[in-house]
């Protein structure tokens, strides 16, 4: 593989700082010598998402509306959360918790995956929960209107190809914890 070298950052300015929106404008100079003024990209705090697992083997997905695509989606529970005040596994345990009364026995990483590398600034970061038991009610935000889902984890797959289950970070997270449970071979 051949050696790639990154962009030069001349100037950044923060042209759009909204605690729901912020965007920066670069200005870059590429390997080649050209200048591109006008670079924009979304700062975005990171995400924890869960990958929840029944004892009786049934994935908790959340049912909700996303305004951006105008869709109700299903998906796994996730939430943003600033990696200077909480760590990525508390905000996944946070998320699970408030959106769905579960808790898990035992939660692991996954990984870590970019979003969307050419413009956001943000990580998703994707864990396995074990064992998980609703506990308690959801707290749920003023924009969330959600519903649980259990499905059963041999049907997952079947909710993918038919394009019930369509949101990125939840089909890798589906992907790469049913492989790790030994369950995709």
């Amino acid at each position: 593989m051949k050696k790639i070298a990154k962009w030069k950052q001349l100037e950044s300015k923060l042209i759009i700082n909204h605690q729901w929106c912020r965007v920066r404008q670069d200005t870059v100079e590429l390997p080649n010598g050209i200048i591109i003024d006008d670079f924009f990209v979304n700062v975005r705090p990171d995400i924890a998402l869960v990958l929840p697992i029944t004892p009786q083997n049934e994935i908790v997905f959340v049912c909700q509306y996303r305004h951006g695509v105008g869709e109700v989606l299903l998906e796994l529970p996730a939430g943003s959360f600033d990696p200077t005040k909480e760590s990525a596994e508390s905000a996944a345990t946070r998320e699970l918790t408030e959106e769905t009364g579960y808790i898990a026995e035992s939660m692991v990483k996954l990984t870590t995956l970019y979003d969307n590398p050419v413009k956001d600034t943000n990580s998703v970061h994707l864990f396995l929960a074990y064992n998980v038991k609703q506990v308690q009610e959801r707290q749920l935000d003023i924009t969330e209107d959600i519903e649980v889902v259990l499905v059963p984890v041999h049907q997952v797959m079947e909710f993918i190809n038919q394009g019930k289950v369509c949101v990125a970070g939840t089909v890798a997270a589906l992907f790469l914890g049913l492989n790790k449970l030994g369950i995709l071979q």
